[in-house]
């Protein structure tokens, strides 16, 4: 597997699989959504959009970043999230990277949405497109984000060897700037737990696939088990 990394800005045309990563804290939170029951996750543009979404599907369940917000039923905390039950919901989430690195890549044929949550179930999805270019798209700080790059990378790694071991690449995520932010207060909208929850390797057993459903782009769960001699996973 060819991989090349790139922040959102540096995309310039479209990849035929697409890893978008976001620990701190978009895809850990949608992870933690689908955990707890949401069916799917709509990926929206901007908050108003979000807030227009909802208003047509009352039922629906609207996440953002930072502090609460009227409208918004929470915000983008895996800890606040985690005692939530999403059982059977939509769910719209704005974020300030993660969403928008995985609407910047929408038209590619496959798109994963990651972080260390469910890095070996997307590893592993990977190794059944054996012989693809894959772009590990860094959302965090315009492609900057140590604790995307890190994980982009042990995901890449875990493609291409599952033995690789995960230890040094949490710790670049755990002295991350987004790890300090998190950990001090400087972000709003934050759990004391978050950068734990964060830090959870394999904490699911499921990848997150996105893609267009008419004019939205949705995310859903995955479930990819271990490869056996019954044939790769189909995607």
């Amino acid at each position: 597997m060819h991989a090349r990394f790139l922040g959102i800005a540096d995309l310039v045309e479209t990849p035929s699989v697409a890893v978008v990563v976001d620990v701190m804290r978009a895809f850990t939170v949608a992870a933690w959504a689908f955990a707890r029951g949401a069916e799917k996750i709509v990926l929206a543009e901007s908050l108003d959009e979000a807030l227009a979404l909802k208003a047509r599907h009352p039922d629906w369940m609207a996440i953002k970043d930072g502090p609460p917000a009227p409208g918004f039923d929470t915000v983008n905390s895996p800890g606040l999230l985690r005692s939530i039950d999403f059982g059977g919901r939509t769910v719209v989430q704005k974020t300030t990277a993660g969403t928008v690195g995985a609407l910047a890549v929408k038209d590619a044929p496959l798109v994963l949405c990651a972080g260390f949550v469910v890095a070996e179930a997307t590893a592993r999805l990977l190794r059944t497109r054996e012989g693809d270019s894959v772009t590990f798209v860094v959302t965090g700080e315009d492609g900057r984000a140590d604790e995307d790059l890190a994980c982009a990378q042990y995901i890449a790694r875990r493609a291409g060897d599952d033995g690789t071991d995960a230890a040094e690449f949490l710790r670049r995520a755990a002295a991350s700037r987004a790890a300090a932010e998190l950990a001090e207060g400087v972000r709003q909208g934050v759990h004391p737990d978050d950068v734990a929850l964060c830090l959870e390797v394999d904490r699911f057993p499921f990848a997150m696939v996105a893609a267009l459903e008419g004019s939205l782009m949705v995310l859903r769960p995955r479930a990819v088990p271990a490869l056996t001699d019954e044939g790769p996973v189909p995607v």
